[in-house]
């Protein structure tokens, strides 16, 4: 009976939020209401070592079979099949900017029109686009054509420096608009697509994981709020910095959970699978007292390496002069208690803009205001990603603003 007063609520409001990582692909069937949501289905499946590599597809068939498993498994929880699909999309060379970008207008006395906003918002993001593919091309040695954009999403409009959600109506002359754009490699964006083709869904966006982390904590907290948000998954740590509610822009390194991993099968002669099991219960803090000092001293020469990637990362966003104190971590790999122990205790902090020294916690689900889990599954920072996606897939699934609506099919011209 369920299921159909579930359907019966016009079955649009059904969707599933799907986080492809490198370790495991987390599956969440989630009810749309409004500007809330409820996830009532869950589904995990492990991917097998040769799937993914640093976040990105290496086996496009393995990794859809383990998709259609942890589907299946959060459908069966839901009691109802979702139609539509937020997908996330992780990996080192997925990269993200903030731009902006001033449209002077020809009368500033008249009142912006839809089709003139078309217009502005048009000719902001294409030049948005092409500089932030070239510095990325730049960047990555790729040709500009083999880079595609992920996402993009409007982050703030002015008007001569007076902040609007909507433009429609205003008078001014000079109309200010800061757009977000995520990129990635050709290879890795299609495999996604042939992937998201083969699961039978209406794909209602790609979106760059770290962004979806970036804008996870509800709307009231976001509106000024400021943070490094770091994310360590099987195979990268993506980071995304986040000021006065805007996301300035996201990087990923290719260090994850899977190099501790290898670097504890080294040190035990033992292997991966076990080395994981050991990690995982050396995580929890139930190993005997010999083997939790054995697996510490492996753990920190490898956390020290991590640390020395998160300030490169940091040191990347060069046009920040200023980097947010407070660092928010998720994902799986932040479990090892060595990751919040080094980031407090060293000083790597010092070479950076930082105001003031970095202030570490760890974002639990909970904190993702928008979504209440019902299935109880989602119990700590390992699960905040798909959660975030499935909090980005409410602004696709609900009510669009006429912004968000003309960007989108911006964007769809863009990914032809």
């Amino acid at each position: 009976m369920a299921i159909f007063s579930r359907k019966s609520q016009g079955g649009k409001n059904i969707y599933l939020a799907l986080d492809i990582g490198t370790e495991y692909v987390k599956a969440l069937v989630c009810l749309s209401e409004g500007t809330k949501g409820r996830v009532i289905g869950v589904g995990r499946q492990k991917q097998g070592l040769s799937d993914m590599q640093s976040g990105a597809v290496t086996d496009i068939g393995g990794v859809i079979t383990n998709c259609h498993k942890a589907i299946k498994e959060a459908e069966r929880m839901a009691g109802v099949s979702a139609d539509q699909m937020i997908l996330g999309i992780a990996g080192e060379l997925v990269k993200g900017a903030t731009t902006t970008l001033s449209y002077t207008r020809r009368e500033p006395n008249t009142k912006i029109d839809l089709s003139e906003l078309k217009n502005i918002v048009h000719k902001i993001q294409w030049k948005a686009f092409d500089k932030v593919r070239g510095d990325l091309a730049f960047e990555t040695g790729y040709n500009e054509i083999d880079v595609k954009l992920v996402n993009a999403a409007i982050v703030d409009v002015q008007i001569d420096g007076y902040k609007v959600s909507n433009p429609i109506g205003f008078q001014g002359k000079d109309v200010d608009i800061s757009i977000f754009n995520a990129f990635a490699p050709l290879v890795h964006f299609g495999a996604l697509q042939t992937i998201a083709a083969e699961l039978n869904k209406e794909l209602m966006a790609i979106t760059a994981e770290p962004y979806a982390v970036a804008r996870c904590l509800g709307n009231d907290e976001t509106n000024n709020f400021s943070g490094c948000f770091i994310d360590i998954g099987g195979g990268t740590t993506d980071i995304a910095i986040v000021r006065n509610g805007s996301v300035d822009g996201t990087r990923m390194f290719t260090l994850g959970g899977r190099t501790f991993t290898k670097r504890l099968a080294q040190s035990l002669n033992v292997s991966f699978e076990e080395a994981e099991n050991i990690k995982l219960t050396y995580s929890a803090d139930k190993l005997e007292k010999q083997s939790h000092k054995i697996v510490r001293q492996a753990m920190k020469s490898d956390c020290e390496v991590w640390l020395s990637g998160v300030a490169l990362t940091l040191a990347e966003f060069e046009e920040l002069d200023v980097l947010p104190f407070k660092i928010l971590l998720c994902g799986g790999g932040s479990h090892l208690p060595e990751i919040k122990e080094v980031l407090e205790t060293r000083e790597w902090y010092k070479k950076l803009p930082f105001s003031q020294k970095p202030v570490i916690n760890f974002i639990k689900p909970k904190m993702v205001s928008n979504m209440v889990d019902e299935t109880k599954r989602l119990k700590d920072q390992q699960d905040i990603t798909p959660l975030a996606i499935a909090n980005l897939g409410l602004e696709y699934i609900g009510e669009e603003r006429v912004l968000s609506k003309i960007l989108k099919k911006i964007v769809r011209l863009m990914q032809i």
